[in-house]
């Protein structure tokens, strides 16, 4: 499902101003997807400027080194994008409006040209110009093609961001999704002057008490279904307050719930407020979670998806057990 980069190459080349923007509760990979375009965007000459819906999580911040990303409704009014006279309305990362939050509606709302580069199956249309490959096993991969389609030299800035991108969306490499393409752009990653050490040190290696605290909180909720081929945890909002965490500092737990000897399915369930639950779904083998998130109105990939539940967390762990359970039964 190779891309082919020349529209984009001309869209770039046509016109001047560009605004990025990515999903809400941004990951590494669309922090990454936004830095590294917006570097490669500034070194053609154009005006970028990234503005997301949510401010970066804490334990990511470094992602944003100088700071550039804002925030809607905090540094940034709807009103002054819609306004100025923006050429281009980038997506990256997400083609699901509801993801967008209230950048969707920014989006939405404005004349600019619609582009998204995605590496997601499922999607909305949003008016917009697509370059998707769901084979990808990181938006960060789409993003090194497009600036390396544009002719920009790969800075050290641009490589770190992408490697954290690529590095973090693997799973550090041990995903399935990853191949021969993946190992050949980390090289070249590598080569401008991304460090794999000094960038795991600061994904894995620079936790808050109160991130771990969590984690310890969350790691007692876990509970097992189907034969012990279901693993689920919460991170309740008293989990979070007591800790003193960000919501934010549950990302990757999911995973560990796949460490579980026998466990193929996996449901995180984050407390977002009283009536409303995140979801974060991963599956090993050929179980496909995102057949599951869809029927709640989420996405994502076959072995790793989400969600949003307008419900309590206890409530909406009962609706996603359920369904979880009901798919294992009919496969």
């Amino acid at each position: 499902m190779a891309i082919a980069w020349r529209e984009f190459v001309d869209l770039v080349a046509a016109n001047e101003s560009f605004v990025l923007t990515t999903h809400m509760r941004a990951d590494c990979d669309a922090l990454g997807s936004e830095m590294a375009m917006a570097a490669a965007l500034e070194a053609l000459g154009k005006k970028v400027r990234v503005v997301n819906s949510d401010s970066v999580p804490p334990h990511i911040q470094f992602m944003d080194p100088h700071r550039r990303i804002e925030t809607l409704g905090e540094n940034v009014l709807p009103s002054e994008l819609l306004a100025e006279g923006v050429d281009v309305m980038m997506v990256l990362d997400t083609s699901a409006w509801q993801q967008l939050g209230p950048m969707g509606e920014v989006i939405r709302a404005s004349n600019a040209q619609k582009v998204v580069i995605d590496h997601h199956v499922s999607g909305d249309d949003m008016g917009a110009i697509v370059f998707k490959d769901d084979s990808a096993e990181a938006n960060g991969r789409l993003v090194l093609e497009a600036i390396e389609a544009l002719g920009v030299p790969v800075s050290e800035e641009m490589a770190s961001a992408l490697f954290a991108a690529i590095a973090t969306d693997t799973g550090w490499f041990r995903f399935p999704s990853v191949g021969a393409t993946t190992y050949a752009a980390v090289e070249k990653l590598v080569a401008a002057g991304a460090s794999p050490s000094d960038m795991f040190g600061q994904l894995y290696e620079q936790n808050t008490l109160a991130r771990v605290q969590l984690h310890g909180r969350i790691m007692t909720s876990i509970l097992v279904d189907a034969d012990g081929r279901m693993a689920h945890a919460v991170a309740t909002l008293d989990d979070i307050a007591e800790t003193g965490a960000e919501a934010s500092d549950s990302e990757d737990v999911v995973n560990r719930l796949l460490t579980i000897a026998g466990v193929e399915v996996a449901a995180l369930l984050v407390a977002v407020d009283p009536a409303l639950t995140k979801v974060s779904l991963r599956s090993q083998g050929e179980f496909d979670v995102r057949a599951v998130a869809e029927k709640f109105g989420g996405g994502g990939h076959r072995a790793a998806a989400g969600l949003r539940i307008a419900a309590p967390v206890t409530e909406a762990r009962e609706q996603i057990v359920a369904a979880l359970a009901e798919k294992m039964m009919a496969r």
